[in-house]
């Protein structure tokens, strides 16, 4: 194993975690006369609002490194990390789709609070933010296991019902320069996608990984992305949403906030005018 694949840092404890090759000159795929792409990793996506905001402030109300990679995939390799600092208290009455909206908006609200006056780093051009929940097959809400047994039982659980379902709440915010109420616009999202776990996985599978702590600090205890995608037969929907973050509806909400301001004058115009409301 190559050593660039070997984890620089381990698994975090409980507590701490609630805190393609070119082608060949000689394939027959080749192109005559082609040329070769440059070495190095691909270009970013060449899109005017994605280009716009590689020179701006992009901040993340998220310590999760999942989602500043797949920030990354899109382009966006500077990004400053602001961790929301509220409670995500809410209460889970609400219901799974309107608790992870209304978290993952307070995130951004929070972080927009705290950084819209920033003097040393300047305006943030962007906040994104997300939530991710697991609501098991009986509707139950499950965030990040607690402990070991906790983790275990959760673990469980799921690999006994079957199916669940990951959803995640995407927000996305832009300060305003108008002084138009409130300032900001923001965009949200939340994304569905139903995972069904192995039901032939044993309790000494489901313990050894537990023992790895790859699931710590990710929403019903498991990572897609690592080793526990052993215990996942198969997903219906995003794969990134499992990840932690829908990349093609965080991009399309990108796109909607960073439209031009005149584009937003009107609508409000249309709207004070009753032309809106008109079939």
């Amino acid at each position: 194993m190559s050593a660039q694949l070997i984890p620089v840092e381990p698994p975090p404890s409980y507590e701490d975690a609630r805190k393609s090759p070119i082608p060949d000159s000689k394939s027959p795929s080749a192109t005559p006369g082609a040329r070769k792409p440059p070495p190095g990793p691909p270009p970013p996506l060449d899109v005017p609002y994605l280009n716009d905001l590689r020179r701006q402030r992009v901040v993340l109300a998220s310590a999760s490194p999942r989602r500043r990679q797949l920030l990354a995939q899109i382009g966006l390799y500077k990004i400053d990390i602001c961790p929301s600092k509220f409670a995500e208290d809410l209460p889970y009455s609400l219901g799974a789709l309107n608790y992870v909206l209304e978290t993952a908006s307070a995130k951004a609200m929070d972080v927009y609070k705290r950084e819209i006056d920033n003097h040393e780093k300047g305006e943030p051009a962007i906040i994104i933010s997300a939530d991710t929940i697991i609501v098991s097959h009986d509707g139950r809400i499950l965030e990040k296991p607690r402990g070991e047994v906790d983790h275990l039982n959760m673990l469980k659980m799921l690999r006994d019902q079957g199916e669940h379902k990951v959803m995640t709440a995407v927000a996305v915010m832009r300060p305003l320069e108008s002084a138009v109420e409130p300032g900001y616009k923001m965009e949200t999202h939340v994304e569905e996608t139903t995972v069904k776990f192995d039901s032939n996985v044993s309790d000494e599978l489901i313990l050894a990984y537990v023992r790895t702590r790859d699931g710590n600090d990710k929403a019903g205890g498991y990572g897609i992305q690592t080793a526990g995608s052993i215990l996942i037969e198969r997903i219906e929907g995003s794969y990134d949403n499992v990840v932690g973050l829908p990349l093609r509806a965080t991009l399309r909400l990108i796109e909607k906030v960073m439209e031009p301001e005149e584009d937003l004058d009107e609508e409000l115009d249309n709207v004070f005018d009753g032309k809106a409301y008109e079939d």
